[in-house]
């Protein structure tokens, strides 16, 4: 069994150009199916985000439309209540890497405003990057390898082969021409070898240790990578 860290926004607005609050938190989706997938796998879970703060739910994540209809909603609502450890977050700033076997950061818009530049979140996912732990991010999670430094000011992620929302999904979404950033753009610019798929399709990378999903449609078949990087059975 594997000790598995979620670090997990705690904002439930992210900021846009024009200073207006958009209200987001975690993609439930990106969330919830992995949890299910590595609890089922015999793993244990838990959350951590910045001050401990309970990770607010996009509400948007829960509607029919976003869950691919009424079922699908009722599915995605079932697994957010049986995610347990989401009512018991530890600190990310007390988070001790080598008590953990992996890390694993979901999406939604909420990591933009927090994870991504959060020192805490940087020291957390550069100590799990060396120390070759699976490293796990999904959608808009890879918001907070961007808070990641080493102590030259180089980025630990630089040169890695990664995915992540595209610039095609965030304007198709209609949030691109009020973002103050967009995330390939940072993630490029920072130095990734940014790997994009077709739009709303799945989209899993995996380089070394670090895995990542272009959107919520990639989180099961990440999840299910994320589980053979731990020596299970996907």
């Amino acid at each position: 069994m594997a000790r598995i860290l979620f670090v997990m926004t705690g904002a439930a607005h992210w900021t846009l150009a024009d200073g207006t609050r958009h209200p987001t938190g975690f993609w439930v989706e990106e969330a919830a199916v992995p949890y299910r997938a590595f609890t089922e796998a015999g793993h244990e879970v838990a959350v951590a985000t910045p001050g401990g703060v309970q990770p607010p739910v996009d509400r948007a994540s829960l509607t029919p439309d976003a869950a691919g209809g009424p079922e699908g909603a009722r599915e995605m609502a079932a697994a957010l209540e049986s995610f347990g450890a989401l009512r018991d977050p530890v600190a990310l700033e007390d988070v001790d890497v080598d008590g953990y076997d992996a890390v694993f950061v979901p999406g939604g818009h909420g990591p933009m405003e927090d994870l991504s530049r959060d020192p805490a979140c940087g020291r957390v996912l550069t100590a799990a990057l060396d120390a070759g732990k699976p490293l796990g991010v999904v959608c808009h999670g890879p918001a907070a390898l961007l808070a990641a430094r080493r102590p030259d000011g180089t980025w630990p992620f630089a040169g890695y082969r990664l995915t992540a929302f595209t610039n095609a999904e965030e304007t198709q979404a209609g949030h691109a021409a009020g973002a103050a950033w967009l995330l390939q753009d940072r993630l490029t610019e920072n130095g990734a070898d940014f790997q994009a798929g077709p739009a709303w399709q799945a989209n899993v990378v995996v380089d070394r240790n670090l895995l990542t999903g272009q959107n919520p449609q990639s989180s099961a078949p990440l999840a299910a990578e994320f589980v053979k990087a731990l020596g299970g059975a996907a």
